[in-house]
This record gives C-alpha cells, structure tokens and sequence, in this order.
C-alpha cells in the first residue's frame, strides 16, 4: 500500500469528519460535509481550507532578483516589498514547468509557492538554474498554509490580528499574528472569492486552526476540501497544473500570456514564446458549457463536426450558475463564443458551446 503524506492538521481533520484521498504524493481532504455545501459557504459566507501540502521555496541573497528574473516570464522587477504575483516557470521551448505565487518579503528576499506535485522537480530546477549564487531553501516541510475564502473572510478575521486588513489590497502581503501566531498574511486565493492566505510554523498549526474554527462559528466557517477547491477554481477561470497546463503546453496557449514580460529580457523559454506570439497559436484553452444534463469530466473527447478536437481538461459542475461546465484546447478556429461543440460522454454525445471564462466573477472586489 502507498505511502502518503499528511499535513501536520490531518487527524485533527480526520475528528470533524474529513474523507481523505490521494492527491499526488499527497493524502489530503477531498470533504467534511459535502462539496456542495462548502463550495456555498465560501462563495456567501467563509470557509477555511489546509492547503499546506503546497510547496514554499526561500530565495534570498543579492542575486536572488536576477535568478528568480530568468527562471520565471512575468517581470520580478516589478515587485516592491510585501507585493506577489501570479507567474509561470517554462521550459527552454516555453511549456510550463509550474505556475506559481511569488512574494517579495524584502529587498533580497523572496517566497515562492508552487504547485504540490511539483515541490521536489521545481526545487531541482530551481538549484539547476541557479548560477547567480542566491541562497535557495525549501521550507515546505515546516510550514503550515491555511486558506480563508469568501466574501465574509475580512470581518471574520479583522479581530485576530492588529494588522488593518482594509489596506492589504490584493496580491499584497504582511508579517503579522493572527490569533497571537507570528507569520506572513496574504489578499490572495483559489477561488475567485475575497480571501487571505497565512503561512506559518507547524508547530503552531493546531492553535491557529482553532482559531479560526472557533472565530467562524458566527459567520458559519466551513473546512473545504480538495472537491469544493476544485470547483471554485474552476468557475473562476482559475488553472491547474497538471490538468490545465503542463510541459506539452505553453502558457500564451493556456490563455495567461500575461504573465510572460517578453520586454523584461532574457529568461527560460523566452525565444521559444516569442516566436509564438509572432506566429500566433494553433490552439488555445477554451472554456464551454454543456446544452444539457451531461456532465463533461476531465479527460472526454471533445468534438466539432463529429470529429475529434481535443479532450476535456476540467470539467465538472458549476455549483454556482448550475450548469455543466469545463475548459479544453481546441484548434484556434474553433474557440469562437458559441461555437458549438460535441463531448464523448461513455456510450453518449452531449453537445456543448463556447462561453467567455471566467464562468463566475464576483460582484465587488477590493
């Protein structure tokens, strides 16, 4: 039987009814209450998710802004301290080798967060690439990550910690407790909702826990699970490596060219993601929904005419606008609005359109 890892919260969780499976080398949370159910609490009230099988990486030093400069597309220069942002790792022929968060803590300091799976590979990576003698140190095994999402997660919070959480704007972050815990705070998410990131020690994980749990109880905190994440994400538009994107895919072809900063110099696959932009590409991820009961998961055939297209990268359904939907790449000429589409759904064929993503969007933001 399989060896998986477990985060320092497991059996805690495990006591308020969480079912386990295996995610990656991971044995993580899939649900406590049902998916349905969470994935409401957080797009109307709160729900607290353990995402501390995400990888967290340390890079500090004087030639930590030039590494991070070449191994990543968006443009790290562009940070000032206690800013994030959203970027990509490419290949030499510009496939994705993760997507991940990078925070700048200080002027030679930096976190990356990257994607579970990958912790191990992308440390590797990054000590391959690294010849600007920046000092590299994975921390992910002492640290615990906690997720608070939805649209009541600032109220909720505000009373555990002195930091002013209506100045931390998105994508931003601060040292600070949260319930006397010492650690980083974030305006970021998974979810398409408001929400806050907090990065801290494990040997505090159970006491901020709960915190929080007993904090929510008034604005009806839920834990979340893996099942409801991906359903959050998936409204929202928001990628999975692995799924979504990986190293058969560009990330111009995933449909988040913004973040690669071709002006910003030379990086990792940035001649191979040139000449895309100028040739343009032969596919794109396109997002769509079913015209019926169907349900397109990961992995269907997708086809136009009768004839095979692609296949499903995420599908499932949208708990929110109720509907049945999912993204996959299709050929350039085919990803128009409402181009209509057809999903091998087992011995059936559902038809399906091309929609706008993201598929939900919160009314306001900060």
């Amino acid at each position: 039987m399989a060896k998986y890892k477990r985060t320092v919260l497991c059996e805690l969780q495990l006591a308020r009814g969480a079912r386990l499976v295996p995610f990656g080398a991971w044995e993580m949370p899939v649900e406590y209450s049902g998916i349905s159910k969470e994935h409401h609490a957080v797009r109307t009230g709160v729900g607290l998710f353990d995402v501390s099988h995400m990888g967290e990486f340390l890079v500090r030093g004087p030639g930590s802004l030039d590494l991070l400069q070449h191994v990543t597309t968006n443009d790290v220069a562009r940070l000032s301290a206690g800013a994030a942002q959203y970027t990509t790792m490419a290949s030499e022929d510009g496939t994705v080798v993760d997507d991940l968060l990078l925070y700048r803590l200080a002027q030679d300091e930096y976190m990356m967060v990257v994607n579970a799976t990958n912790t191990d590979s992308d440390f590797h990576w990054l000590g391959t690439h690294n010849k600007f003698d920046s000092q590299l140190e994975d921390v992910s095994h002492k640290t615990t990550l906690l997720a608070l999402q939805g649209p009541r997660a600032q109220e909720m919070l505000q009373p555990l910690t002195e930091a002013d959480l209506s100045t931390l704007a998105s994508f931003r972050c601060i040292q600070t407790r949260v319930g006397g815990v010492e650690g980083i705070l974030s305006r970021t998410g998974y979810t398409g909702e408001d929400g806050f990131e907090f990065y801290f020690s494990n040997s505090d994980a159970h006491a901020v826990w709960g915190t929080l749990i007993e904090a929510g109880t008034p604005f009806g905190v839920l834990p979340v699970g893996l099942g409801a994440r991906n359903t959050l994400r998936l409204e929202a538009g928001l990628l999975l490596h692995g799924n979504d994107m990986d190293q058969t895919t560009t990330p111009i072809e995933a449909g988040i060219g913004w973040v690669v900063k071709l002006e910003k110099g030379d990086f990792i696959g940035r001649e191979a993601l040139l000449r895309q932009v100028k040739a343009g590409v032969t596919r794109r991820l396109t997002g769509f929904q079913m015209m019926g009961p169907l349900i397109a998961r990961d992995g269907y055939p997708v086809l136009v005419d009768g004839q095979t297209v692609g296949q499903v990268t995420s599908g499932s359904p949208s708990i929110t606008l109720k509907k049945n939907i999912g993204l996959a790449y299709l050929p350039a000429e085919h990803t128009a609005d409402g181009t209509r589409l057809q999903v091998r759904i087992r011995k059936s064929v559902g038809e399906a359109e091309v929609v706008p993503t993201p598929f939900y969007k919160r009314r306001a933001s900060i």
